[in-house]
């Protein structure tokens, strides 16, 4: 609400004409009731970003645990990471692969055909065992493809994986395929 002071604006004093100043003055205490209800209603109303974590369940680091159990070769992926968002894989060991090593990339044509296929002659072999993958980043791979490596094998439904430090045996793999 706004008013217009139209007042006289003070006493007569002496003999000068002063003009007719008007004042006027805005009463704000609608828009800041206004201004406040829809701060009020923006904080209640938003929602906040949620975090995009991925779960993922590392082993203990007690080196005591005799729970260990031997895992066949022919059940095992081996996933290199490399340079250039370029990867390698291979079963088996890596002296003696059952299949591979093979340079890949991600995607749907990549890694990803290679696990569901590969995941599929696992099960028939092992009778209903599943494959178990394991992930090796090199110092040459960049974190977006350790995070690419975990989706693909969301998405290949592996669930028995882990993340290994690499060797020696397989840089030379991947700088013998110039993507290290």
């Amino acid at each position: 609400m706004a008013e217009l002071d139209t007042s006289g604006g003070g006493g007569k004093k002496g003999g000068k004409v002063r003009s007719k100043k008007a004042s006027t003055r805005v009463d704000l205490t609608a828009m800041v009731d206004l201004a406040f209800l829809l701060v009020t209603f923006f904080m209640l109303t938003t929602t906040l970003a949620k975090p995009k974590a991925m779960d993922l369940v590392m082993p203990d680091k007690d080196d005591k645990t005799h729970d260990q159990k031997p895992v066949p070769e022919s059940r095992t992926l081996t996933i290199l990471l490399g340079s250039n968002h370029k990867m390698e894989w291979y079963r088996g060991l890596p002296d003696k692969p059952l299949a591979g090593p093979t340079v890949d990339n991600f995607g749907k044509n990549g890694i990803r055909k290679v696990l569901l296929e590969e995941s599929k002659k696992t099960k028939d072999a092992s009778g209903g065992q599943p494959m178990i993958v394991i992930v090796k980043p090199s110092d040459k791979s960049v974190y977006s493809d350790m995070v690419n490596i975990m989706d693909e094998l969301n998405i290949a439904n592996i669930n028995i994986r882990a993340i290994v430090d690499i060797s020696e045996a397989e840089v030379g793999l991947l700088k013998r395929d110039n993507i290290y």
